[in-house]
């Protein structure tokens, strides 16, 4: 308090004496002085009793209103334990009415749980059958369905409960229907067209101009690639009779063999893995192949000259048997050892023309399974090579050298075996046709010597 008259006195000295400098600027003589400081003094008094009654009033409304906020805080006190004492009676009337509603379910309630449980089964085998295709508005109903049972205070209806049988009893009848229908399917290029398709009960989609089709993502597509040509065949005369008894490739997995059937690798792919040695092998069975079918038909049509020169009196230069037996003829006064000589000299003639090729292909009997060892080698040193960049956890990686080195392996093989029976077959062909010359020879020349010997 006695701080606060200081401050008071201090505060009024200096009023006064800011009064008493600025009446001291504006008088001109000691009485304006003297009243001017007066009535500046006056004029203080006023200002001062109008702030103490502005402060009463200010000190009054606040009193007011902390009066207020306490008679409000009063009321929302009593308002609190109100509710919390309706929220207790609420919630034992929630469990009373819980426990009546569990007793006069009785056997109902099973029945939902069931219910709602095959509403949420069929909820995701329909979303992947093919019927879903014709008829995409019950999986609205069966996701309404799904959320109703599992709401704690909702029940399905009867004609929830009768809707849901109606689309379980439609489906197992349209599992055994074919049937006809336009649908937007999507091409192998990303374009989509509208198209008839034929959906063979819950297993197949066709097209007769596409062959197969799949059903994903609530989309119609084309396979990335067919299955062979006697199940796509099937499947195109499928969507081409609209009735009868058709032959058809039916996938009784919905798909997956389809499916697994799509990703196999065809010969082309196969061939593909086998990689430059694999091509190399390919091309020299090809080359074997045509010098044997070539070979072939040479001896064929010289053994048929042959046999029908044995069966002739003169002699014909056009075949081997022919040009030996010209030989004898024209040095038949010569003695016996010249007629050897030449005649050996005229089958010597013959021995390259008939053996043409054959030593060719003998060596791609041969060259070919090195080549496939080759092939595996290499296959096995890319395979070893990615274990060490990446390690053996992904067999997708190693892949590829493994189809390598499989691959040239089964090709070598598979152009040896038929080279080595070629081989064979040409072969001996052309050791018949020698032996014939052979045969023949002797013979000259043991008649030759009998007839000398005679004369």
């Amino acid at each position: 308090m006695k701080r606060v008259a200081i401050v008071t006195v201090a505060a009024g000295v200096l009023a006064l004496g800011a009064t008493a400098v600025s009446a001291q600027e504006e008088a001109v003589s000691l009485d304006e002085l003297l009243d001017l400081i007066e009535q500046g003094q006056s004029r203080d008094s006023q200002e001062a009793r109008r702030r103490e009654a502005e402060f009463a009033q200010r000190r009054n409304e606040q009193q007011q209103l902390l009066n207020q906020a306490r008679a409000e805080r009063t009321r929302l006190e009593r308002e609190s334990a109100r509710l919390e004492q309706l929220f207790e009676d609420q919630q034992a009337e929630i469990v009373s009415a819980r426990a009546a509603l569990d007793e006069r379910l009785g056997a109902l309630k099973e029945l939902f749980g069931v219910l709602q449980t095959v509403s949420g089964d069929t909820q995701g085998r329909f979303s992947e059958s093919l019927t879903n295709i014709q008829y995409p508005e019950r999986e609205e109903f069966l996701f309404a369905l799904g959320n109703k049972m599992a709401g704690a205070n909702s029940l399905a209806s009867i004609e929830d409960i009768e809707r849901l049988w109606f689309e379980l009893q439609r489906e197992i009848n349209e599992s055994g229907k074919v049937v006809r229908f336009n649908h937007t399917v999507r091409a192998a290029d990303g374009t989509e067209s509208v198209m008839p398709i034929v959906r063979v009960g819950l297993f197949n989609i066709v097209n007769e101009d596409i062959g197969y089709l799949k059903y994903q993502d609530r989309a119609v597509s084309e396979l990335a690639r067919q299955p062979e040509s006697r199940f796509t065949g099937s499947a195109r005369e499928m969507g081409a009779e609209d009735s009868g008894m058709v032959a058809f490739g039916l996938d009784g997995t919905r798909g997956q063999i389809l499916g697994l059937l799509v990703q196999s690798k065809t010969i082309g792919d196969r061939i593909e893995d086998g990689g430059i040695v694999g091509y190399s092998i390919i091309f020299l069975g090809i080359v074997g192949l045509l010098i044997a079918i070539w070979r072939f038909i040479g001896l064929s049509a010289a053994s048929n000259k042959v046999r029908t020169q044995l069966k002739r009196d003169s002699a014909s230069t056009d075949n081997p048997l022919g040009r030996v037996l010209a030989a004898y003829e024209s040095n038949r006064q010569a003695d016996t050892e010249t007629i050897e000589l030449k005649l050996s000299e005229a089958a010597l003639k013959e021995m390259p023309a008939l053996t043409k090729g054959l030593l060719f292909i003998k060596v791609i009997s041969v060259v070919a399974p090195l080549m496939g060892l080759l092939g595996t080698v290499t296959g096995m040193i890319q395979t070893f090579q990615v274990i060490t960049l990446y390690g053996a956890g992904d067999p997708k990686l190693m892949a590829g050298g493994i189809s390598q080195a499989l691959m040239t392996t089964v090709l070598g093989l598979v152009v040896a075996i038929p080279m080595v029976l070629l081989h064979t077959i040409v072969s001996g062909q052309s050791r018949r046709i020698v032996n014939i010359l052979q045969s023949q020879s002797a013979g000259l020349v043991a008649q030759h010597s009998e007839s000398r010997h005679e004369a």
